[in-house]
């Protein structure tokens, strides 16, 4: 295939996966609506339309869109000026902003009935990964994975990509994951908490150093939450208590509903973020300086 891609979105992820593609030799054509003027790649072509951006790309035509999910990737897609009205046969489009599962198996309907193919892709790592190598979680046709493999291996990292059949499954695997994500960064936080209130005089960032050395709980978040104690102090004193979501975990409790799977601790942690908005607390500044290191995420007050 040629090394040849259209990138819709350049924001904080958007525009690390662009630099990583240019890395890997790909050319580049880039398009956002609210382009940051302060990422100029001379490598990367820029353009003014959507329009501009599908006439600069050669049949099949590879199209990843990088915008949040919902209303935004509707807009790129359908609006009077969105995509469809410029694609031809055979052209590839590529959702990576990790939208809800049910939309993308709509999109991918509407798509096929114009005969445009449509991948859909969960991306994991936050802009850390999306510039030094993803997690990608991908659904769809094999065939068309297939073909798209040089793509996903050069954006991911090492052994960091798998194909799931069927239309809406990476959105689904990636959905799962978020959900799963919130319980263990409550568990975190909680447990953190509980340490700081003890009767000890206990350094938070020194416990987490030893957690992440081998023992059982060892991981990138325990790592992150070091990180944000080195950055913000052990008080965390300037991070907010109120907790943000991006949706993914509501939609994991939806549809555990809907499949008759209890899962309350993720179902908890949910509730956390919202009634964190009105009562915050330190739980809530870990879980914030957790979203901080690996989403970049703003949440100093």
């Amino acid at each position: 295939m040629e090394k040849k891609v259209g990138l819709i979105g350049l924001g904080k992820m958007g525009k690390n996966m662009t630099q990583r593609l240019l890395e890997k030799k790909w050319k580049v054509i880039g398009y956002d609506k609210k382009l940051n003027k302060n990422f100029i790649d001379k490598k990367l072509i820029i353009v003014n339309s959507l329009e501009e951006l599908v006439k600069k790309l050669s049949p099949p035509r590879l199209i990843w869109l990088m915008v949040p999910a919902g209303k935004s990737t509707d807009e790129v897609l359908f609006n009077k000026k969105g995509l469809l009205n410029f694609l031809q046969k055979g052209d590839i489009v590529i959702d990576g902003g990790n939208s809800f599962y049910f939309d993308s198996i709509k999109r991918a309907e509407k798509l096929s009935k114009r005969n445009f193919e449509f991948v859909d892709v969960g991306v994991s790592g936050g802009p850390e990964g999306a510039r030094n190598g993803a997690c990608l979680m991908i659904g769809g046709k094999e065939k068309i994975f297939k073909y798209l493999k040089p793509l996903f291996r050069d954006l991911s990292t090492e052994n960091g990509f798998q194909f799931f059949e069927g239309t809406g499954a990476g959105h689904f695997v990636k959905m799962v994951h978020n959900g799963i994500e919130y319980g263990m960064m409550q568990a975190i936080a909680e447990g953190f908490d509980l340490i700081k209130e003890s009767n000890y005089k206990l350094n938070l960032e020194k416990v987490a150093d030893i957690y992440n050395h081998g023992s059982v709980i060892e991981s990138r978040l325990i790592s992150w939450l070091e990180k944000a104690f080195k950055i913000h102090g052990q008080d965390l004193k300037n991070v907010s208590g109120k907790v943000g979501h991006t949706g993914e975990g509501e939609w994991t409790i939806k549809i555990a509903k809907r499949l008759k799977v209890p899962v309350k601790i993720i179902e908890e942690s949910f509730k956390f973020r919202i009634l964190s908005q009105k009562k915050p607390s330190f739980t809530g500044k870990i879980l914030s300086a957790l979203r901080e290191q690996f989403g970049g995420h703003r949440v100093t007050k």
